[in-house]
């Protein structure tokens, strides 16, 4: 083990005595560098404030001169944290004696990490009252948001810190800011269930606002569930009838979805229903005229009367479809909730083994999400996978005989033709482009989608639409990690990873294959300056290196760090260490050891020019559903 190793080790478990022997013959010069090494992403000194250990900070700072501002990163509840400052570190995990001796040798109190939280902030996320008073009275800033713009106040009503809040409060924190969503610290007491904190701000004339989402603070208690918010706010004079109706038939939804409570929600739909025809002179506050039957409703329409209502409690499944349609109506498609809860009821219903009506919902939420979120949005994402995920299932387990529901071409050409449209858009949204990371995600479920497909027997014109499917994700020239291609990340192994579920295994002949007849350039190359042959070579694939070589990739390539594709496959194809001189001196004689299987294959330019041609010469768009870009509606939620 290293002496900086070593030396974080130590300061990790407050073994000083360890740290003072092994530094004792270090110069000044020398104790300084190693307080600044990083190790598992983290100072010395940031591992020590993090785990409380005073008299080994103290040392560090002392003896060490090390850098009391120097951010890195440090776990918290299996989350990383990134560029958090020591100062940070000790606040966040309540270690006061941390936090006095870090401001007496001039940490900055409002230093953030790379999320632009406060040590006031950690502070207050974890109740610790004592250190939020002690970085108050040091002039912490309390108005410092987060990168989404949520303030101290906000976290504190979230956590449920009644003492936090009101001690904020006192100190004059802004009960009305807004974070970037529009949420203000009533919607935190809302949606945690912290009447008494609410009660506080309402006293402090906290305003009773919508956020980006058109959400009330009563609104959101229905969607969380809590019913002392809801009973308290409804009974509020600035609550109109119609925000009455609306929380207490929202609250029935959550009920059957999230609690599970059949008769918990008839209580609360049979409240709204006597407000919408009350006994007096208010009159009838009807609901909305019912629009165009879903289908993956069951074409369910919502009730009306209190006679249908009263119908309701014989049918458990109709109840669960006016759930849906009633949240559907109230937050409206944009919200998270409403295709987050649809795609529950489609997974209840594919536990139950109903797989039909389970692709009906979740392509009904997926439609939804392709309408209103940003491109490759983590929650679009979560949808792709699910049906990846879902498809491998039924498929394999009909393959083993103990399944008699089956895939059809339909339905997974279906799903990826729509993950292709989701990458079109992404590539078209030049002024905010996704990051790699989410284009990676997507192109390996689409990739596991094609796997899936290969499955399935197709007609001619079946198999043409999938071509032209994949040709249109070849034309848009997507790159993933490390500028990989799709055909990259084909003959890659590390694909096969995609979910918690297993879907299809990577590399694969036969995905590649298809790559390669719709277009795929098969001498691309990624940040490594490396070709799909060099990543096929590493993966020891001679199959799949045959195959790219009939496709016509080039074997004479520049040294790149995985080496050239014929001297890598002769080290992966011996016992793992590369002879010291090989016979192979030249590329045929190294192509040896790959078993060739024909040379008639037509070259990458030929076949790009014939799926040009094919979909030049498409009459009708790919998806009806889809013949223009989807307009972008409102931000995906953070």
């Amino acid at each position: 083990m290293d002496i900086t190793t070593a030396v974080f080790n130590a300061a990790r478990d407050g073994k000083l005595k360890l740290i003072q022997k092994l530094l004792s013959n270090k110069s000044p010069e020398e104790l300084e560098a190693l307080a600044e090494e990083k190790t598992q992403g983290g100072t010395p000194l940031l591992i020590a404030s993090r785990y409380g250990h005073l008299e080994v900070a103290d040392y560090l700072l002392e003896n060490c001169k090390a850098n009391v501002e120097l951010g890195g990163s440090v776990n918290f509840d299996g989350e990383t944290i990134e560029g958090a400052p020591p100062l940070w570190a000790a606040s966040a995990a309540g270690h006061l004696p941390v936090v006095r001796t870090l401001l007496k040798h001039g940490a900055s109190v409002n230093n953030t990490t790379l999320t632009n939280s406060t040590p006031l902030r950690a502070a207050c996320f974890d109740g610790h009252l004592e250190i939020v008073r002690y970085l108050v009275e040091h002039r912490a800033d309390m108005e410092v948001a987060n990168r989404h713009g949520h303030t101290c106040l906000m976290i504190s009503c979230y956590k449920g810190h009644k003492e936090i809040a009101k001690f904020l409060l006192e100190r004059g924190a802004d009960v009305n800011r807004k974070s970037v969503k529009g949420n203000t610290a009533l919607h935190d007491c809302a949606e945690s269930g912290s009447l008494d904190i609410m009660k506080m701000l309402l006293k402090c004339n906290a305003r009773m606002e919508r956020d980006g989402y058109g959400m009330t603070p009563l609104l959101a208690a229905s969607v969380t569930g809590h019913t002392n918010i809801v009973e308290y706010l409804a009974h509020q004079p600035h609550s109109s009838r119609e925000e009455r109706v609306d929380a207490l038939e929202l609250l029935g939804a959550t009920f059957v979805d999230k609690k599970r409570d059949l008769l918990g929600a008839m209580r609360y739909w049979r409240r709204a229903m006597e407000l919408r025809q009350p006994a007096d002179k208010l009159g009838l506050l009807a609901k909305p005229p019912p629009g165009t039957p879903v289908p993956a409703y069951d074409c369910a329409r919502e009730v009306s009367t209190t006679e249908e209502l009263e119908a309701l409690i014989t049918d458990p499944d109709e109840m669960r479809m006016q759930a849906l349609l009633v949240r559907e109506r109230i937050l409206g498609p944009s919200h998270p909730d409403t295709s987050y809860y649809i795609r529950y009821r489609g997974a209840v219903y594919a536990d139950s083994g109903n797989f039909e009506r389970c692709i009906s919902l979740w392509k009904y939420a997926l439609d939804m999400q392709q309408s209103n979120l940003d491109p490759l949005s983590p929650m679009t994402a979560s949808s792709f996978l699910s049906f990846a995920e879902l498809f491998s299932f039924v498929l394999q387990d009909r393959a083993k005989g103990t399944l008699a529901t089956r895939v059809t071409f339909h339905d997974l050409m279906g799903v990826l033709g729509k993950s292709v449209r989701e990458v079109e858009r992404a590539v078209a949204q030049r002024d905010s482009p996704p990051e790699a990371p989410q284009f990676t995600k997507a192109l390996s479920i689409i990739l596991h989608l094609v796997f899936l497909l290969e499955k399935l027997e197709c007609t001619a014109e079946q198999e043409h639409l999938k071509k032209q499917t994949v040709y249109r994700l070849l034309k848009l020239n997507p790159r993933a990690r490390r500028c990989f291609t799709p055909l990259h990340m084909a003959v890659d192994k590390d694909t096969t990873s995609v979910g918690r579920y297993p879907v299809g295994r990577f590399p694969s002949q036969t995905v590649a294959s298809l790559l390669l007849e719709c277009g795929a350039d098969v001498d691309s190359r990624d940040c490594d300056n490396n070709t799909p042959l060099h990543i096929a070579a590493s993966n020891g694939c001679p199959e799949i290196m045959a195959l790219l070589v009939r496709a016509g990739a080039h074997t004479s390539t520049p040294p790149t760090p995985r080496g050239r594709p014929h001297t890598t496959c002769w080290t992966n194809r011996a016992t793992g260490t590369r002879p010291s001189s090989p016979s192979t001196t030249s590329l045929c004689s190294a192509w040896r050891h790959v078993p060739l299987r024909g040379t008639d294959c037509p070259t990458r330019a030929s076949s790009l020019r014939r799926w040009r041609c094919l979909l030049s010469c498409t009459e009708t768009p790919l998806f009806a559903k889809y013949p223009h870009p989807i307009p972008i509606i409102a931000p995906d939620a953070f």
